[in-house]
């Protein structure tokens, strides 16, 4: 009897620690499911606050919805009856103007063959007019044109033979500056050498020069006087001047030369700067410069 009694404590101690040990399971595991279900009943407050502004948001589209079916409905009524105004205006322009073509054919009909048949023959009388006047104009326009070569071949022929004449004078000229630098002492002061004379010269030269350059080719004696111009300055390079070449040449900043005029020039690249003219000529002596250059650039 005493181990039945032992026997049933210790079951009754073994349920009890069972049932303890199943209980706190039990709230290991409803715990979690506790907070579950407290984020779905706080997210299902939040989607029923959106879907109530969704609800609010719906409402607006429908009230815009309807106010835009009423204000379609009353622009088509307007398009309605502005389409009838204008089906009647259209009608009735329709008869005025078939009425008033219908004058117009009458009147044409009655007065303006006429007319046309004078209206063409007044285009043909004043082509006709225009075609001996423009072909009296070509002819008399030919006939100047050689009248105005003949003459500018008649005035450099002339020129030519002028500046011949005085290339034979200046080389008499230049046989005057080699007997007097045959006179100077060898022991005079460079800057007591009279060099009026060949300066003059040189001057005379570069004026027949562009002058040259004026001239057509093809002038008759232009290529003889050329000659005869080179001549000359060897004769005074012989005794100690020497004229540089400058035109056509590149100007630039430092060029001991004096700049009468600067023309601009759209054919040149943009910056450059060429020497267009010399209208008095760079002369050195004896590799000296005793007069400087008077120039025209043109600057692109």
């Amino acid at each position: 009897m005493k181990n039945k009694l032992t026997l049933l404590l210790f079951l009754f101690s073994l349920f009890g620690a069972f049932a303890q040990t199943t209980k706190e399971e039990l709230i290991r595991e409803i715990k979690p499911l506790t907070e579950k279900i407290k984020s779905l009943e706080s997210e299902n407050k939040n989607l029923k606050s959106e879907l109530k502004t969704v609800n609010s948001n719906i409402s607006g589209v429908q009230k815009k919805l309807s106010s835009l079916e009423d204000q379609v409905k009353t622009n088509s009524l307007e398009i309605k009856n502005t389409n009838t105004d204008l089906t009647g205006k259209i009608s009735s322009s329709e008869t005025t103007t078939n009425q008033k073509f219908t004058q117009v054919d009458n009147s044409l009909s009655k007065n303006s063959l006429w007319s046309i048949i004078g209206i063409l023959g007044a285009i043909i009388v004043s082509g006709l007019l225009y075609w001996l006047v423009s072909k009296r104009q070509s002819t008399d326009k030919t006939d100047l044109i050689d009248k105005l070569s003949k003459t500018k071949s008649s005035i450099e022929e002339t020129l030519i033979s002028e500046f011949g004449k005085q290339t034979e004078l200046m080389e008499t000229q230049i046989k005057l500056v080699e007997e007097q630098n045959k006179n100077i002492p060898a022991s005079a002061n460079e800057t007591e050498i009279d060099h009026s004379l060949a300066l003059k010269v040189a001057d005379e030269i570069t004026l027949i020069e562009r002058n040259i350059g004026l001239m057509d080719p093809n002038v008759k004696g232009l290529k003889q006087l050329a000659r005869s111009v080179s001549k000359l300055k060897d004769n005074l390079l012989a005794n100690g001047y020497e004229l540089p070449e400058l035109m056509g040449k590149n100007y630039h900043q430092g060029m001991k030369v004096i700049i009468s005029n600067s023309i601009p020039d759209e054919n040149l690249e943009a910056g450059s700067e060429i020497i267009s003219k010399v209208i008095k000529p760079q002369v050195n002596y004896k590799d000296k410069m005793i007069q400087t250059a008077q120039i025209e650039v043109s600057v692109g």
